[in-house]
């Protein structure tokens, strides 16, 4: 179990960077103290030089020693004065305020792998045609509890089987070339005022423009969080199902989108879970065993769906860790697919025409910057 300490680096004066500065990192942060130390001992035990990147962490507001340690450590601290407003405003401060050409961003409860920056860095000087990368959790979460592992291990599981070109974004280890980030008007922060799917939002919009993003699972992060299963249950149907349901009816790209959690069996299992959870229902308001079968059906195919994903938790952690996330799998669906239904049946005032965003500005002026 990781035990919070000092981190291992000290503040660094902006001025005394002569050379200039291949990549800034930016971090959101908010409420984050326990686990921003280790996120910081990972990006400065990176193997990229610590002279060709810059370090921005942007305080969303918080009242614990977020400021503090991030103090220690960051170039450049910036304080969103009347925070907290989400991960999306505060990394537009943080572009805003960047030096770099290229913008990677890190959540505050990510540790970096020792060759992710200078990854990000070499495969975006190599290919000046990309116009975003972004990597994985790696396959070892940091906490040991069951429900942590299923979900962390499960994002690792989906990122190294949808490698390469990608339609969306992910934020939490992502790195981003800041003009293409400042022509498309950055994050939607007036939309998505806590972590959603902004990143994903983001993606979208730079392939409309033209863009192009690459997913590359061994640039990877270790996950710090701890997760609980009421949090859990509660991401997945508020931050995730309804608002990307929500994205994908105002883009009207439902039935198109096949990207990560969007392929064509996690739509057919989604769909499989709200069937069984309506025969159940009706099974037992009914009395009638019959309701059964179909529901037993349908579970069925969502195991089998999922029986390589179950493969991969039986090779990591053994066939007893496997066979308790096959409730959760099937409360994941489950969730999924009331938020679906959630969004299709009440989320019709957002399907209309979005407003454009603002364009942001390289300004390092105005609320916010400190």
């Amino acid at each position: 179990m990781w035990v919070p300490r000092q981190p291992v680096c000290m503040a660094r004066d902006v001025g005394a960077l002569a050379p200039p500065v291949v990549l800034t990192v930016v971090v959101p942060a908010y409420q984050c103290a326990r686990m921003l130390t280790a996120a910081l001992d990972g990006l400065v035990g990176s193997d990229l030089p610590r002279s060709a990147w810059e370090l921005i962490i942007v305080d969303d507001g918080s009242t614990d020693d977020t400021p503090g340690i991030a103090a220690r450590c960051a170039d450049t601290v910036l304080r969103v004065l009347d925070g907290p407003r989400g991960p999306a405003h505060a990394r537009n401060l943080g572009a805003i305020a960047a030096r770099g050409d290229l913008l990677v961003f890190v959540d505050a409860d990510v540790v970096v792998a020792r060759s992710t920056l200078r990854g990000f860095a070499e495969l975006l000087h190599a290919e000046p045609g990309l116009t975003a990368v972004f990597g994985a959790y790696d396959d070892s979460p940091a906490d040991p509890g069951v429900v942590s592992r299923y979900r962390n291990l499960l994002h690792h599981y989906v990122h190294v089987r949808h490698a390469g070109e990608s339609l969306t974004f992910w934020a939490g280890c992502g790195a981003i070339r800041r003009d293409a980030f400042l022509r498309v008007g950055g994050f939607d922060a007036q939309r998505y005022r806590r972590p959603q799917v902004e990143d994903i939002e983001l993606g979208y919009r730079l392939r409309d423009a033209g863009g192009r993003i690459r997913l590359v699972p061994s640039l990877t992060g270790t996950h710090l969080k701890r997760w609980s299963l009421a949090g859990m249950l509660r991401t997945d149907f508020c931050d995730r199902a309804v608002p990307w349901t929500e994205l994908l009816l105002a883009r009207r790209a439902i039935a198109a989108d096949s990207t990560l959690n969007l392929a064509p069996r996690e739509k057919v299992c989604t769909a499989c879970a709200g069937v069984a959870a309506a025969t159940m229902v009706t099974g037992a308001l009914t009395s009638s065993v019959v309701w059964l079968w179909p529901t037993l059906g349908c579970l069925g195919v969502i195991i089998m769906g999922n029986a390589p994903l179950f493969a991969f938790f039986s090779a990591r952690y053994g066939w007893g860790f496997a066979l308790l996330t096959v409730p959760l799998r099937v409360l994941f669906y489950g969730v999924s697919a009331l938020g679906a239904a959630w969004a299709l049946v009440f989320g019709g005032w957002r399907r209309g025409p979005r407003s454009a965003l603002p364009t942001l500005q390289a300004d390092r002026s105005g609320p916010g910057f400190t």
